[in-house]
């Protein structure tokens, strides 16, 4: 017992603020897992987990020395892997919870009375195993061999807290579409849900209507706009030759220059992500709003934008607004960046897909405790959260003790109309790309 408290004192930080021991053992005994005392028991475990995605998923080897615990690669994983991957999920539930009911009211201001929330997906890799490849697949066109499985991310992010609500990890050729309905259930009727162009079908439109959410999506490029008042469109079923080529929506008022209602109809073709009876509680038809605006600004590569919208009211959401609101979506973009490339998400290391899941988990409570540092930083240095930088924020996490006071943070300046190049002037070492598998390559060159 004497080790187990040395062990704790070692590995006690900032993350006991938000995930406390009662956490910990609370959460094992909800979902029924048994453990007996010992070092790396699951307190121990989950912050030495916590602590080694702190450090941008640094290896295993390396705790040791972060931690002041003598405990090597091996015996470590085995702890992990003793630990049930919904222990993770569970503790990553209550670790939202914990840092959203703890966040500064400034911090959680709404955009007309609505939540906001910004749903994108993204993808990340992992080792070469046969499970993980079995599981997710690897990209088209790579033989097999010679790449990484890789899985597709589906994150809904709060705004403008940035918090991190749920993440899904699916087969790197999973849709969009088929996987967004089962993030609905994070949102309350009333809240905003912004997405591009791949959440704007029909069949996402109607699920967002019957769940009273709402919907701010780009319109999808092979869906025909027309903003031409009382315009004719092409019937579902028998469209002439001159029908062809025009809108499917039928068009019900022009609320404004490029902003008007229009009805949508139920596709004829089921999508193949839904059942068939899912299917059948379609309504035949919605009414929503299009708003087109055009992008004035030099070095922007898109000029025009359209938008598809379940906010009908042109008084309480003019196109103004909703552009800007649609622009807020960037943000979205920045954030998967910090997940990905700041905090190295872009390669999980473990060999399993529970593993893998595991690690996701254990990056979303460290992002979101990042989060919450920089939206305390940003009330006490009255900006706005998304000033605070969060390289520096992360770096005060990795070694603030629980008394630490937290000091001013750095403030990124505001660049309206930055434009940059995306480019590399840094020139990467070149070698081949591998076109055949390792052990191909290694016998070709023993044989010279």
């Amino acid at each position: 017992m004497a080790s187990i408290s040395r062990a704790l004192a070692h590995v006690k930080n900032y993350f006991t603020t938000y995930v406390p021991d009662s956490m910990i053992l609370e959460t094992c005994q909800d979902v029924g897992h048994e453990w007996r005392e010992r070092q790396l028991g699951p307190v121990v475990t989950t912050y030495l987990f916590l602590q080694q995605i702190a450090y941008g998923n640094t290896a295993c080897t390396h705790l040791r020395h972060l931690s002041g615990i003598s405990v090597s690669a091996s015996a470590y994983c085995q702890a992990r892997s003793r630990l049930p991957l919904e222990f993770f999920e569970r503790l990553q539930a209550r670790g939202i919870e914990a840092v959203r009911t703890r966040l500064p009211r400034v911090a959680c201001r709404r955009w007309h009375r609505h939540r906001l929330f910004f749903l994108d997906g993204s993808s990340f890799s992992m080792s070469d195993t046969p499970e993980l490849q079995e599981h997710f697949g690897q990209p088209v066109g790579q033989a097999k061999g010679c790449g990484f499985p890789t899985a597709h991310l589906m994150a809904l992010f709060d705004h403008p807290t940035g918090l991190l609500r749920k993440t899904m990890a699916l087969p790197v050729h999973a849709s969009d579409m088929a996987h967004a309905a089962a993030l609905h259930p994070e949102l309350r009727p009333g809240d905003v849900l912004v997405g591009d162009r791949a959440f704007s079908s029909y069949a996402h439109l109607a699920l967002c209507q019957k769940r009273r959410i709402q919907g701010l999506f780009r319109a999808h490029q092979k869906q025909i706009v027309s903003f031409r008042a009382g315009r004719p469109h092409q019937p579902l079923r028998g469209a002439t030759a001159e029908q062809k080529g025009l809108p499917s929506s039928r068009w019900l008022k022009r609320l404004r220059y490029q902003d008007q209602l229009v009805e949508y109809f139920k596709p004829l073709k089921r999508p193949i992500w839904m059942t068939d009876e899912q299917w059948e509680q379609m309504p035949p038809s919605i009414v929503v709003r299009e708003v087109r605006y055009r992008i004035r600004v030099p070095g922007v590569r898109t000029r025009e934008v359209t938008l598809v919208t379940t906010l009908l009211d042109p008084d309480r959401y003019t196109p103004k607004e909703l552009a800007r609101l649609y622009g807020l979506r960037w943000r979205l973009e920045v954030n998967l960046k910090h997940l990905k490339q700041t905090m190295k998400m872009d390669i999980l290391h473990c060999m399993t897909v529970a593993g893998v899941l595991k690690e996701l988990a254990v990056f979303v409570i460290v992002y979101n405790l990042v989060r919450r540092v920089m939206a305390v930083a940003a009330q006490r240095q009255r900006v706005a959260p998304d000033r605070i930088s969060f390289i520096d924020a992360w770096r005060w996490l990795q070694e603030a003790e629980p008394t630490t006071a937290l000091p001013e943070l750095v403030v990124n300046p505001e660049r309206p109309g930055r434009c940059e190049p995306r480019v590399r002037k840094r020139r990467p070492k070149k070698f081949p790309v591998m076109k055949k598998p390792r052990a191909v390559l290694r016998k070709a060159l023993l044989a010279m």
